[in-house]
Parts: structure tokens; sequence; C-alpha cells
């Protein structure tokens, strides 16, 4: 794994399903080294699997540690998940800056975080090197595990080359011949089925139909579908008995 993949460290974490879904957030992000300190559980734990939605490989790979000094022996650089701690002098970043800071480091970095209910203790934020919070709004500061593993991986990977979805291609509008088409056809169902009364305002609902069907910027194959479903209306099949 390079350097510049930071360790998750999930300090006394409770729930094997939240381990779980600490896993599937950091796969979505390219991330897959996982350090588990003295869950409350024990490890490995059944429920963590399910709760993975396929992202096997990061908890297959986990490593178990007694202590938190033990998980982050090798790491140069440690981040600390948590709020802004009045109790400890030590610097504090935002997600933007630790992820900056890490892709720029030689050395390995990892990022703490703390048990569900309570979050890390003031002994674990201590060895680290930096706090790292989310700005979140004040009046309501309720992050679980995975929404703040997520967080950090998610801005970490904004420096990663990773996979985009794939997109569709765009087609290309249709030429304006085809939409006089679609338009002639329409107006020709609506004529047949009795639509424009009065006689004097076809001229002005017509424009109207133009203008809503011109609004879409429909492909070629877009048209031919809504054509081939007027023709449809205009004949239909008969129905089986």
């Amino acid at each position: 794994m390079s350097a510049s993949h930071p360790v998750i460290v999930l300090v006394r974490p409770q729930l094997g399903q939240n381990i779980g879904k600490a896993a599937r957030a950091m796969l979505n992000f390219g991330l897959t080294e996982m350090r588990l300190v003295a869950p409350r559980d024990g490890w490995p734990n059944p429920e963590a699997g399910p709760a993975a939605s396929g992202a096997d490989v990061v908890l297959e790979r986990a490593a178990l540690f007694d202590t938190v000094e033990a998980a982050i022996a090798d790491c140069s650089q440690v981040y600390a998940s948590t709020v802004r701690r009045r109790d400890l002098v030590m610097p504090v970043v935002g997600p933007e800056a630790m992820a900056g800071e890490i892709h720029g480091s030689a050395g390995r970095s990892a990022i703490l975080f703390g048990p569900e209910r309570s979050g890390l203790e003031s002994e674990d934020v201590a060895l680290a090197s930096k706090i790292v919070t989310v700005p979140i709004n004040p009046e309501f500061g309720s992050l679980n595990l995975a929404q703040a593993v997520i967080l950090l991986a998610y801005e970490w990977s904004r420096g990663q080359p990773l996979a985009q979805p794939t997109v569709k291609e765009i087609e290309p509008p249709a030429p304006m011949a085809e939409l006089d088409g679609l338009i002639g056809q329409w107006n020709e169902q609506l004529d047949a089925a009795g639509y424009f009364y009065p006689p004097e305002r076809t001229e002005a609902t017509k424009a109207t139909i133009r203008t809503i069907l011109t609004k879409p910027s429909w492909s070629s194959r877009e048209l031919k579908a809504v054509r081939g479903m007027i023709r449809q209306m205009a004949n239909p099949r008969p129905r089986r008995a």
C-alpha cells in the first residue's frame, strides 16, 4: 500500500455492524488498510461482513492491536478525528488540509476514530500529531462512525485518480427537419381528434405546441420513439379477448 494511503484506525469500536460500514466507506474511496484497537466484541465479528456490503477485502486485511500506540507505531503523521478539545493544546486542521498533508508526506499517515458512543479519549488524542475536525452544524453534531470515515476518506480521495462512474454519451440533438416531422404528426392527430377548438385559436395553439416540443432538445432516437407512440395510439392493435 502506498504511503499516501492513510491507515484507518478504529479505536475500541463497539459494534461489528459499524466496523463493516466503515470498511464499506473506506473501499468506496480506495482505502483498504483498517486497524482495530481492542474492539469491544472481539475480532473477527460475524456482524461486520453483511454490513460491509462486499468490502470484504478490507475486513480480511484488518489488523488487530491491543493499544493505540501499537496501531500507529509505523506512522509518522497521525490525525485524531474529533471535535476541538479544550483540554489539549495541539494543532487543529480541517479535512482538506489533512488530505493535502497526507498526500505531501513521505511517511505513513493514520486517522484515528473513537468508539461510537463517546469518541476518542483525551489519552488517545494526545498520541496524535493533529486533530482533524469536520465542520458541521454546531446545534446538531451527531456523526456516526461510518459517516465520519466516509467524509475524511472522500476528502483524501480528491487527490487520487479514482475511476468516475461511467457516463453515457449524450446524443446530439435531432435536426429541425425531424422535429418538424414530429410536430406535424402531432398536430395531425390532434386535428383528427377535434382538439383545435375554437377554429380561430388553431394557429396560436399550434405555436404553443411547437414551443413545448422544441424545449427538450430531442435526439433522433427519441423523436422516432415518440412518433412511434403517436402512430400506435392512432392505430391501436385489437385487444385480445
